[in-house]
């Protein structure tokens, strides 16, 4: 591993970047009153299209049976229909630098899920990162953290339910498995079955997206960040699969911190210096959670 970890750290850099572009993509996406079911609809269906793609290219077929169905619907509903219809609402009415630093709470919010359900042993160091990362949040929704007054509370608490969703359905891998499917074709069969989800839900509730032209800043928003997501998580599980989980979860870091540039650069976004001090009490946070290589791990490497 250790001729390859410059590369490594690039791709880590490069997935970084591009998981938090997706921020500010998705705050100029409901700049012009795009409802929450139009946008999903067409993220999953711009992502199908992509992932129909490079499952043709490379041969990859996308199973059907009932139980591949029922993992299809449980991760479409856990890790797209469900977050993200809170996520867009949410950055309506937050910053994105904001939301980039609240999903740093993920890693922190799949500990207590993980030994819920088992998967994870009781650690007083993790459980100090928690509550770090939890007094990080505090301080973001008290008065005065960013320009215009107090954050709102409600919003927030969306935002925190969203990484709980992410952090619950990487648990749900874990202990129930993906029926031996690649990750690819997990994703892929979630995408398609998320659309018939959200298809109906955007025309019935009148957020439906006309495709057709002209086209505005949100809709170029909404396919650069559908493309990203998709090539960024691919290159994560190859990156996983090359240099390990626990060297792979660091992008949970960069992740925040490209997000805050890429709103800055995008969106001209600026915070007071308590915004400042809660990014680094959730980058302890996430540190001090974060699960530590065993130690065979570490001499084979």
């Amino acid at each position: 591993m250790i001729p390859d970890r410059p590369r490594f750290i690039g791709v880590l850099v490069i997935l970084g970047a591009g998981w938090g572009f997706t921020q500010p993509m998705t705050k100029i996406a409901v700049s012009e009153g795009y409802g929450h079911f139009g946008l999903i609809f067409w993220q999953l269906a711009i992502g199908s299209a992509l992932m129909a793609l490079i499952a043709a290219l490379r041969g990859i077929r996308l199973p059907l049976r009932p139980r591949h169905l029922k993992l299809y619907c449980i991760i479409a509903m856990i890790g797209t229909v469900l977050p993200n219809s809170l996520s867009y609402q949410a950055a309506v009415h937050l910053p994105a630098g904001i939301v980039s630093i609240l999903l740093s709470m993920i890693p922190m919010l799949a500990f207590p899920i993980a030994l819920a359900l088992r998967l994870d042993r009781f650690d007083w160091l993790r459980l100090a990162g928690l509550l770090v990362g939890l007094g990080g949040v505090l301080l973001i929704v008290a008065p005065g953290a960013d320009l215009n007054g107090a954050l709102p509370i409600f919003w927030v608490g969306a935002v925190l339910l969203t990484c709980a969703f992410y952090a619950f359905e990487g648990n749900y891998v874990a202990r129930w498995g993906t029926e031996g499917l690649s990750p690819l074709q997990v994703l892929f069969g979630a995408s398609l079955v998320g659309m018939i989800i959200a298809g109906p839900l955007a025309w019935g509730s009148g957020q439906w997206i006309d495709p057709r032209a002209p086209w505005g800043a949100p809709d170029a928003a909404l396919v650069a960040s559908s493309i990203a997501h998709v090539l960024v998580y691919t290159g994560y599980v190859w990156l996983v699969g090359q240099a390990g989980p626990v060297f792979s979860a660091q992008v949970s870091y960069l992740v925040t911190l490209f997000g805050l540039f890429w709103a800055r650069l995008f969106l001209g976004e600026s915070y007071a210096p308590s915004v400042w001090l809660a990014l680094g009490l959730l980058v302890l946070g996430m540190y001090l959670v974060q699960p530590r290589p065993h130690r065979d791990t570490v001499d084979a490497a």
